[in-house]
């Protein structure tokens, strides 16, 4: 391959930076009117009155939706398809109340600014009962959560007790991390239409094929009937992999008022229908020999849930494959709380379940004495420990290696030794960890006239670049240039692709794609080379190239023609259709991605505020099919992971319910002056068995460790160990 990996610039980029790309919220339809969703203002009751008329008059006011007037839903509005693609909603079938910010009605008006004044209008009574939101209040009635297909709550190998009995060293301590919320730049926005029974969607989503079938489940009718489009979504990470309340209501408001229905949140209205990263309480209790060789181990998850959902934050999965360790137990217990269901957050359980891991394995390491690497490559898991399966690839040490000689990390000073000005200073470091996920993919491929060509899969483009990596691995499969690929996405009538998370795009499409565009050229090359009008009749299949857009017979340049010329001799069409998964290579093989991640940080001595000059990743992620958006995303992963570190936390109002700080001045997230130097760079991996292009998915790794790693940094620099996320500085005077 030629193309695959080069560091192309975004082939999307120039429509991006010109405006010229259109978002969900900037769709203009003829006809179009707004919506502005109802919230409820209290966190737990029953609606006893709603006031409209003051709503009712109001300028450009079409029809206002409440639980009184709704249409009935075959599933009672509440039931969705399993996650990703569907949670139990809120759709006005009843007048519960289950916490704060839930959808309680929709108006609907000419414009956005009537909309928002109307929905002002509206006076709603409540019977308020008593709400269940103290995380600590509830911990007393926590529960297990429903075994899934992929994991069961409680999990165990060894004899954890009697290993941790005979221990030299042991150590027990609890990590908390709050509630954090997506915030992506594009807010979730949706435009409805309907043209008789079939309904055309255009919505902010990391799941064009999801948002379909859920719909058609909600509203009882044939997801055939239902196009979903989506070219491009302004940041995802997790909070847009779901199809919320606020998706059918759009649906369920053009239908009612018979004309197309804009749906867009505020940045404020963000912060309880569509998902958080849920808080969690770890305690990870460890027994070792003095030699820091690891005999016991366990660790207890704690996380939140809403009342009307279970949604468990797997933060204890990492522990259980991350190190070599006989004795092993991991538990997970949930709290229902009266907010909005938790969801996806970039690294789901990873982020949290690192967080905790490394800063115990870092205080092991204090405990023990022995430098935080070694201690790590004593207990290295040469086959994954969960399952003994050998891993498909793994690049661990070689990411301790290169990352610890680019730090600087020989030079790591003794605990409160280090200072600078006014400034003591610390070096910490972390493993970072994701799996390696692969869904059933399809994709098409077809050579033009002209000599371009078009391929095409129903997947998403989040900024991420998949538009840009899937027309380089076109390009090679096909032999023709970028510049002559288009490459479609975000439609469900597209051939079907996963959700856009869990790190599986590029797993899942690209092997698809490669497939389809080796297809199509193969059914180029025959027609090429037989049959009466084949203009090199006659030369032998492996004796044909196609190379940047020309077809000829290697070693006689003279035989030597367009492939546009070849597609236009008549036929059909020089197609390639193909369908592509994980097979029983999953059977025979675990597959990860790892990292190594290193952090510098300064610590002012009076006020603890804490500055993070540089940070230094190593990863092990098989190939990297664009060099450019592929270390963006892994420095974008590090930001994400300062963010979690030293700033995001969301302020729950124990009285109300309401996220008090649901705005991007109160919700703190780095600028650029948070974040100094990250350096970043992938150690050569290959991998034959996770798919037919050796790639692994990079979207979530960055932010694993990070946090620990910054968190270890501190405790070099103050003697302080932080054990609660964020690390702020009242937690250090």
């Amino acid at each position: 391959m030629t193309v695959v990996g080069q560091p192309l610039d975004r082939v999307d980029g120039a429509l991006k930076v010109t405006g010229a790309a259109t978002f969900t919220a900037e769709r203009a339809l003829p006809r179009m009117c707004c919506a502005k969703i109802l919230f409820s203002t209290v966190p737990a009751g029953t609606i006893t009155s709603f006031n409209l008329n003051a709503a009712q008059h109001a300028p450009g006011v079409i029809a206002i939706l409440t639980p009184d007037n709704a249409p009935r839903l075959p599933q009672g509005g509440r039931a969705g398809v399993e996650p990703p693609a569907g949670r139990v909603l809120s759709l006005l079938q009843d007048r519960s109340v289950s916490y704060n910010g839930q959808p309680i009605g929709v108006v609907i008006a000419e414009s956005l600014e009537q909309a928002t004044y109307a929905a002002s209008r509206v006076r709603v009574r409540y019977a308020v009962t008593a709400p269940q939101l103290s995380f600590e209040q509830q911990r007393s009635e926590a529960f297990a959560p429903k075994p899934t297909a992929q994991a069961k709550p409680d999990y165990a190998r060894g004899d954890f007790d009697a290993a941790l009995a005979l221990a030299e060293v042991r150590l027990d301590q609890t990590y908390t991390t709050p509630m954090e919320h997506h915030n992506p730049l594009e807010p979730h926005a949706t435009v409805a239409l309907w043209e008789g029974d079939r309904l055309t969607v255009y919505d902010a989503t990391q799941y064009v094929s999801g948002v379909q079938k859920t719909l058609g489940k909600i509203l009882g009718i044939s997801p055939d009937h239902i196009r979903v489009i989506s070219p491009f979504v302004g940041g995802g990470f997790g909070c847009k992999g779901s199809a919320w309340s606020h998706v059918a209501l759009a649906a369920m408001a053009a239908r009612h008022v018979g004309r197309p229905v804009k749906l867009i949140l505020e940045r404020t209205e963000m912060f309880a229908p569509v998902g958080s990263r849920p808080q969690t309480e770890q305690r990870i209790i460890i027994g070792a020999r003095r030699d820091g060789s690891l005999t016991a181990l366990s660790h207890a998850v704690l996380s939140h849930t809403s009342v009307i959902e279970e949604y468990t934050e797997p933060s204890a999965t990492v522990t259980r494959m991350l190190y070599s360790c006989p004795n092993l137990k991991t538990q997970q217990r949930l709290v229902s709380l009266n907010v909005g269901t938790p969801t996806f957050q970039r690294a789901p359980g990873e982020a949290t379940g690192t967080f905790a891991l490394e800063v115990a394995l870092d205080e092991l390491s204090v405990a023990t004495g022995i430098d935080p690497i070694e201690l790590r490559l004593r207990n290295y898991a040469d086959k994954e420990p969960e399952t003994g399966k050998p891993w498909s690839s793994k690049s661990l040490r070689e990411c301790y290696r290169a990352g610890a000689e680019r730090f600087g990390w020989a030079q790591r000073p003794a605990p409160q030794t280090q200072l600078h000005a006014d400034d003591c200073v610390g070096y910490g470091m972390a493993t970072a960890t994701y799996p390696v996920n692969r869904n059933k993919a399809s994709a098409s491929a077809q050579y033009l006239e002209d000599g371009s060509a078009v391929v095409k899969s129903g997947s998403q483009e989040l900024g991420t670049g998949t538009y840009t990596v899937m027309s380089q691995v076109a390009s090679d499969a096909l032999g023709v240039t970028v510049r002559s690929i288009r490459f479609e996405l975000g439609d469900s009538r597209l051939p079907a692709a996963p959700v856009s998370g869990g790190s599986m795009t590029c797993a899942s499409v690209a092997p698809a794609v490669k497939l389809a565009c080796e297809r199509a050229r193969a059914e180029l090359v025959r027609r090429a080379t037989t049959g009466d009008l084949a203009l090199l009749h006659g030369s032998a299949v492996n004796d044909v190239v196609v190379e940047d857009g020309w077809i000829y017979v290697r070693g006689d340049p003279s035989r030597r023609l367009r492939v546009g010329a070849v597609v236009a001799q008549g036929g059909d069409p020089v197609i390639g259709n193909a369908e592509s998964g994980p097979g029983a290579e999953r059977d025979t093989y675990a597959m990860h991605s790892f990292g190594a991640v290193f952090a510098e940080v300064h610590v002012d001595r009076q006020l603890g505020q804490i500055r993070v000059p540089r940070i230094v990743g190593r990863y092990g992620v098989g190939r990297l099919l664009n060099e450019k958006t592929g270390t963006s995303q892994l420095l974008g992963g590090i930001v994400w992971g300062i963010s979690m570190a030293l700033h995001e936390v969301s302020e729950l109002d124990r009285r109300t319910g309401r996220i008090v700080n649901a705005n991007l001045a109160d919700y703190h997230v780095p600028v650029h002056a948070d974040v100094g130097l990250i350096d970043v760079a992938v150690v050569s991996e290959d991998d034959p068995y996770v798919n037919s292009l050796g790639a692994k998915g990079i979207g979530e790794i960055g932010i694993t460790g990070v946090a620990a790693a910054i968190s270890n940094a501190v405790f070099n620099a103050t003697g302080r160990r932080i054990r609660s996320l964020p690390i702020t500085p009242d937690k250090l005077l």
